[in-house]
Parts: structure tokens; C-alpha cells; sequence
């Protein structure tokens, strides 16, 4: 085992669990030691993907002197009290998107990492991706002009099957797939424009393959002035796309940040943009293993997983009431 590399182990330990320990090993400055699920045989079968043992317990992960940083990959309710416990026990965390389902138990999430001066990472890595990290040089550089209006679309047909467990409970993914997918989009935005200041959402079930909702869609207003535009579906085909429209070009994140095209004010259609895609996983295990070695802060923590919840909990508050609703209220 290299000593020097980042010492990781995972709570919660499902599917997703072994993409992300796929991703720590590209990443070439971390490993995953150790993984704890509370069922033995989803720990068997975890060590047996990854070539690691597992803990028995969320407290003897916890209490493992080897651990160093815990991925957290469990329900989004339990995200808070683990990073609380994590923090505790003085091991950095990054925790999967979002932080929390509200603002209040992130910032009790926060405060205890800072308190505890642990690294806090949240794992918004769709703002890495090749495409998006172009679109935002070309915000900067001017090349856009003066930014009107943003759209997202993000969707998977996955949710066409019910979904298992806590994944297909409206109390763990409220406005169907935005809590899981959408917040993606949500940081992307942030990313490129900054904070939203107010929202109007719809959704509904209209498939019924689960206990979800198939369809969210979220108008926004940007604290800069531009407005925006945000849908999710969890039943028709895959779509992971940013786009940024401006007075002298817009600009298309697409395919899942792996493709860029641009149509300039007087070109008649857009052409595509050479790109590389990058590996926004394996980018992230590796800031927050350089974090935890050499200090610093990463790009996408606390304070920016709280901003993310804000929004979410304005768009549940927005589809509830059929109201536009103020980000502001909750932050």
C-alpha cells in the first residue's frame, strides 16, 4: 500500500459507492481502504469489487486510525448527522450531492467541519466537465457578450422501472428527479452566473413509475439579471445539457460536458468546438486529497453545497405553494 497516497473509507456502499472508489484510483492520490454498509453482504461484495475490507459498524469506520477523508454516499437525509459524527472523529468528508434537504442541517454540517477544521467537499462535479469549464472562460473572456438567459436539462429514463428503496421515496428525492439530478444544474448555474434570486417551479407525476415525480421544471432569475431555465425528467432518455445565451454568441454544453458548440450573433447554425471531456470524478478525489495534505479549500464546498439547498428548498417551496418564491427566504 503506497503511504503516500489519501486514505479513504466509504459509508454507504451501493452501486454508486464502487463508481466513486473506480474514480479515487484514477484519481492517483488516494485509495479506499475501508467501506461500511449495514447489511454483511453488501460490504462482501463491496470488498470483494474494490479489493478493500470493510467496518461493521459506521462507528468503527470512524474510530480506524487508517481513514483519513470518508466518501459519504448514503440517503440524503442521513448526509448532516454523518458529516457531524465524521467531523467528531477529525476525518475530512466529502459528501455526495446535496449536502443536505435543508439549508438548516447543512449549516449544522458546516459548522461542525469547520469546527473540527476538516476539509468538507461536495460532490457537484458536472461544473468540471471539459464543456463547462470552456463555457465559463468564455463568459469571462467577453466572447458571449452580455449574458440574457441560461437553460439545463438533465434527465434519465432510469425512473421508467421504480426505483429501489430510499431512491423511489418522495421524502428523500422531493420534486422527483432534481433533488438527485438537478441539483447538478443548479451548481452548474451558479458556476457560470451566479446566485439565483428567485424561482417558479411545476412538477408532476404523469408516467407513474414510481413514487417520484417524472417531470420538474424551474424558471429562475439570476441576482445578476439574466433568467434561466432548469427541467428534469426521470423517464425519458438520457440529456445532460448547459447552455448560455448571450448578444454575441451563445453556447452549448453538451452531451454530458463532452461536446461544445457555438453559433455566433450573425451565424445562421452553431458549429462545434474541439473539447476534451475530463474525468470530473477522478478531478474531484484528487483536489480533496490535496486539500487534506496540503491545506486549502475546495472549489465546491460547504458554503456552495448550502447555496445549491437554498435553491432547492425555494423550488419545493415554489411547487407546494404555486408561488414565485424569494432564495432568499432560505438562506
Amino acid at each position: 500500500m503506497a503511504q503516500d497516497k489519501v486514505r479513504f473509507g466509504i459509508i454507504g456502499v451501493g452501486r454508486w459507492a464502487g463508481k466513486l472508489a473506480g474514480a479515487v484510483e484514477r484519481s492517483r492520490e488516494a485509495e479506499v481502504v475501508t467501506g461500511f454498509s449495514r447489511t454483511e453482504e453488501t460490504r462482501k461484495a463491496f470488498e470483494k469489487e474494490v479489493g478493500c475490507r470493510s467496518a461493521d459498524s459506521l462507528d468503527a469506520l470512524l474510530a480506524d486510525d487508517e481513514v483519513e477523508g470518508v466518501l459519504v454516499v448514503t440517503p440524503h437525509s442521513t448526509h448532516a448527522d454523518i458529516i457531524v459524527q465524521a467531523a467528531s472523529a477529525g476525518k475530512h468528508v466529502f459528501v455526495e450531492k446535496p449536502l443536505s434537504l435543508t439549508v438548516e442541517s447543512g449549516r449544522r454540517a458546516v459548522e461542525a467541519a469547520e469546527k473540527a477544521s476538516v476539509v468538507l467537499q461536495v460532490g457537484h462535479n458536472r461544473r468540471r466537465l471539459g464543456a463547462t469549464r470552456r463555457l465559463r472562460e468564455m463568459i469571462d473572456a467577453g466572447e458571449l457578450g452580455m449574458v440574457h438567459q441560461l437553460e439545463a436539462n438533465i434527465t434519465n429514463a432510469n425512473g421508467q422501472v421504480p426505483r429501489q428503496g430510499w431512491r423511489n421515496d418522495p421524502g428523500e428525492c422531493p420534486i422527483g428527479g432534481l433533488t438527485a439530478l438537478g441539483v447538478h444544474k443548479i451548481d452548474n448555474f451558479h458556476y457560470l452566473a451566479g446566485p439565483i434570486k428567485r424561482v417558479f417551479a411545476f412538477s408532476k407525476k404523469l408516467f407513474a413509475g414510481g413514487e417520484l415525480d417524472d417531470v420538474s421544471i424551474v424558471g429562475m432569475e439570476f441576482e445578476g439579471g439574466p433568467l434561466g431555465y432548469l427541467q428534469t425528467s426521470i423517464v425519458v432518455p438520457v440529456i445532460i445539457s448547459t447552455s448560455v445565451y448571450g448578444t454575441k454568441a451563445s453556447a452549448w454544453s453538451d452531451e454530458d460536458g463532452t461536446k461544445l458548440y457555438v453559433q455566433k450573433k450573425d451565424e445562421a447554425a452553431r458549429s462545434e468546438l474541439p473539447v476534451e471531456g475530463g474525468d470530473a470524478l477522478a478531478d474531484e478525489f484528487a483536489e480533496f486529497a490535496r486539500c487534506i495534505r496540503g491545506g486549502g479549500r475546495p472549489e465546491v464546498g460547504g458554503a456552495e453545497g448550502v447555496e445549491v439547498v437554498a435553491v432547492l428548498e425555494a423550488i419545493i417551496e415554489s411547487v407546494n405553494t404555486g408561488r414565485a418564491v424569494e432564495v432568499s427566504n432560505f438562506r
